[in-house]
């Protein structure tokens, strides 16, 4: 069973950045591939971005190319996701999701486990 916590959501003004970072409790992190995704409150959760396992590859969703960078630190077992130029529609619950062998997937229902998420809050 692999634990995923999630930190470093907050508040923050648009166009501000922010990070915010997912820790795994397993040792062959580097064997999952990993994804982040959010849900706003009343939409379903959607795709935000996703690293193969390995060293990659990355891919995003359209809505926040550009601004987005996700990757990964296998010596930390730690997945991260750098938001840039944030929009207040960038305002949800982030979660990152893991599973053995993915090569990045944008599915969510092609991850195994889940962190708990944290809260992304981005003011007008």
């Amino acid at each position: 069973q692999v634990q995923l916590v999630e930190s470093g959501g907050g508040l923050v003004q648009a166009g501000g950045s922010l990070r915010v970072s997912c820790a795994a409790s397993e040792r062959a992190f580097s064997l999952y591939g990993l994804g982040w995704f959010r849900q706003a409150p009343g939409k379903e959760r959607d795709f935000v971005a996703a690293i193969g396992w390995g060293t990659g590859p990355t891919y995003y969703a359209d809505s926040v190319k550009g601004r987005f960078t996700i990757s990964r630190d296998n010596a930390k077992n730690t997945v991260y996701l750098q938001m840039n130029s944030l929009k207040p529609e960038d305002t949800a619950v982030y979660y990152c999701a893991a599973s053995k062998f993915n090569r990045g997937s944008r599915g969510g229902d092609e991850y195994d486990y889940w962190g708990q998420g944290t809260q992304v809050t981005v003011s007008s």
